[in-house]
C-alpha cells in the first residue's frame, strides 16, 4: 500500500487563455506537514481546490487517501477537511452550537456528538466561551474554531489554505501549536501559507509554485542549501589567533575589528567538522562559532524573482 496522502501527476487547470496550473506533481507522504508556497496568483487556491473536489482539472490526474478526485469525490470528501483562507464560522450561533451544526452534518449519534464537541472546545481553549455568540469571538479564536469544526470528522488529511491570514503572531503561534499535535496523532496536513517562517516551522516539504509551474521542492533545509551565501562566521580571541587562522583557511572575508573570519561554507555539518579539524590541526581556537545559511525569503526570491507577500508587508 502506498504511503502517500495526496499523489498529483501533471495536473493542469487554465481559464480561457490564462494557465493558472501547468502540469505539476506532488507527492505528499502520510503524516506530514506539506507545505505549498508561491507569490499570489501562483496557482496554489486552484491546487487546493482541485484536490479538495470543488473544482476539475482540465488534465491530469490527482489521487488523495487513494481516492481519484475526479472519480471517486465523495470517498475523497469523506476522508478530509478543509480550512480557508477565511473562518467559515456561523456568527448567529455560540461556539458551541457551531460544532454541534457540524456534527449534525457529519450524522454523529447524539453520545459521540457530545463527547466530540466536548473535547474540541478543551482542545482548543475555547470551553470558557463556548456559550457565546461567535461574532463576539476575536480573529484568533474564530480560526480555532473554524479548525476545531473542520476536526468534528476526524478527518485522514486537512487543508489549510493559509490558516494564519491576518492572525497576531500570539495566535499564529497557538495554531502552529495546534498543527503540530495534529500530525503527531497522524493527520497529514497540507499547508498553503504566504508566512516562510510558518512553513519553515511547520514543514517536513516544502514545493515553490511560481506562475502555476513548480520550480523547487524539498526540505526547508534542502531549499535553503539552493542559495548562495551560507558560511560559517569565526570569532577570535585576539589578532594571534586570526592571523593563524587566516594562513591555514582560504576563501574568508576577514573583519580585524570584529577579528572575525567569514568562510563560504554548503552550511552541512560536514563541511563544519572539516573546516574545524582544519583548526585543530594548527592548533588554532575560536572563541565563537556560528553557522549562517540563507532563510525562505532568500529562496523565494531567488526562485520566482520577487520577494514574498509577507517581506513586501513588513
Amino acid at each position: 500500500m502506498s504511503n502517500s496522502a495526496i499523489a498529483v501527476s501533471g495536473l493542469r487547470k487554465a481559464y480561457k487563455d490564462k494557465v493558472v496550473l501547468g502540469g505539476i506533481d506532488l507527492d505528499v507522504p502520510a503524516g506530514t506537514v506539506f507545505s505549498l508556497l508561491g507569490p499570489n496568483g501562483a496557482g496554489k487556491t486552484t491546487t487546493v481546490n482541485v484536490l479538495t473536489t470543488l473544482i476539475k482539472a482540465d488534465s491530469g490526474t490527482a489521487r488523495v487517501a487513494g481516492h481519484d478526485v475526479a472519480a471517486e469525490g465523495a470517498l475523497v470528501r469523506s476522508v478530509i477537511g478543509v480550512t480557508g483562507q477565511f473562518a467559515a464560522v456561523d456568527d448567529l450561533l455560540t461556539g458551541q452550537e457551531n460544532l454541534e451544526l457540524m456534527a449534525d452534518l457529519h450524522h454523529l449519534r447524539a453520545a459521540e456528538a457530545r463527547q466530540v464537541v466536548a473535547s474540541l472546545l478543551a482542545r482548543f481553549d475555547l470551553a470558557e466561551s463556548a456559550q457565546q455568540l461567535v461574532s463576539t469571538y476575536s480573529g484568533g479564536m474564530r480560526r480555532k474554531l473554524d479548525l476545531a469544526m473542520t476536526l468534528v470528522s476526524k478527518p485522514q488529511i486537512i487543508f489549510l489554505d493559509e490558516p494564519t491570514t491576518g492572525l497576531d503572531p500570539r495566535s499564529r503561534r497557538t495554531m502552529w501549536g495546534i498543527v503540530r499535535e495534529l500530525v503527531a496523532d497522524g493527520v497529514t496536513v497540507f499547508l498553503t501559507t504566504q508566512y516562510l517562517e510558518e512553513a519553515d516551522q511547520l514543514a517536513d516539504r516544502i514545493a515553490v509554485l511560481d506562475q502555476g509551474r513548480l520550480v523547487a521542492e524539498g526540505t526547508p533545509d534542502e531549499l535553503k542549501r539552493l542559495v548562495p551565501g551560507s558560511h560559517v562566521r569565526l570569532r577570535f580571541a585576539d589578532v594571534a589567533a586570526l592571523d593563524a587562522a587566516a594562513r591555514v583557511l582560504a576563501g574568508f572575508t576577514r573583519d580585524d575589528q570584529d577579528l572575525t573570519l567569514r568562510v563560504p561554507s554548503d552550511g552541512t555539518s560536514r563541511s563544519l567538522r572539516v573546516l574545524l579539524d582544519r583548526l585543530d590541526e594548527h592548533m588554532i581556537n575560536a572563541d565563537e562559532v556560528a553557522v549562517n545559511t540563507p532563510d525562505l525569503d532568500d529562496v523565494f526570491l531567488a526562485l520566482t524573482g520577487h520577494a514574498s507577500t509577507e517581506a513586501v508587508a513588513q
